[in-house]
């Protein structure tokens, strides 16, 4: 099949307008949302919580979005997207100290713990694991135990590399 460059339709030739301030802001809004795996309202209490607190306010939210257990399962490694993060968290998949969380959401902090249940192991997701995490390096700030398959947060998010324009996103939420 070949895909033509401009859309269908009677006006699809014409020129495309660039995007407004408000589009890139909305735009950059709803990359991060859907990478996350969040809603519109938990997104935005996350940029309103943070913005009440000392510190800059782009580092407060890449912190807040960072240490939710779905991406923090995510970053060891122990599920191959966030999406599936979440759903495996849903699913009642892993312990955090030991205990059965069930919140994707769920804050980590620094010295927990982060397992996968005992009677879980032997699913066919967590069993081709151990040759997925044999050569991956997590973040400075996780630890990761590859015989035991668990987890340790190490300390919060320093100087995370993400591929969004956080200030775009604050942006968006002060108008």
């Amino acid at each position: 099949m070949v895909r033509r460059p401009n859309r269908p339709g009677i006006h699809g030739g014409k020129r495309r307008r660039a995007l407004s301030e408000y589009g890139t802001q909305l735009l950059e809004k709803q990359r991060i949302r859907v990478s996350y795996g969040l809603r519109e309202a938990q997104l935005a209490k996350i940029v309103k919580d943070s913005s009440g607190k000392t510190g800059a306010v782009g580092e407060t939210i890449i912190n807040y979005l960072e240490r939710q257990l779905s991406n923090a399962i995510f970053r060891l490694g122990l599920a191959s997207s966030r999406v599936v993060a979440r759903q495996l968290i849903n699913h009642g998949h892993f312990l955090v100290n030991g205990k059965k969380v069930t919140a994707p959401s769920y804050f980590v902090k620094a010295g927990d713990v982060i397992s996968v249940k005992p009677s879980s192991q032997n699913l066919l997701i967590f069993k081709d694991l151990l040759n997925k995490i044999k050569k991956y390096e997590p973040p400075e700030w996780l630890f990761l135990d590859k015989e035991k398959i668990e987890g340790r947060i190490l300390s919060l998010p320093k100087d995370v590399e993400i591929p969004f324009d956080i200030n775009l996103l604050v942006d968006y939420y002060s108008k």
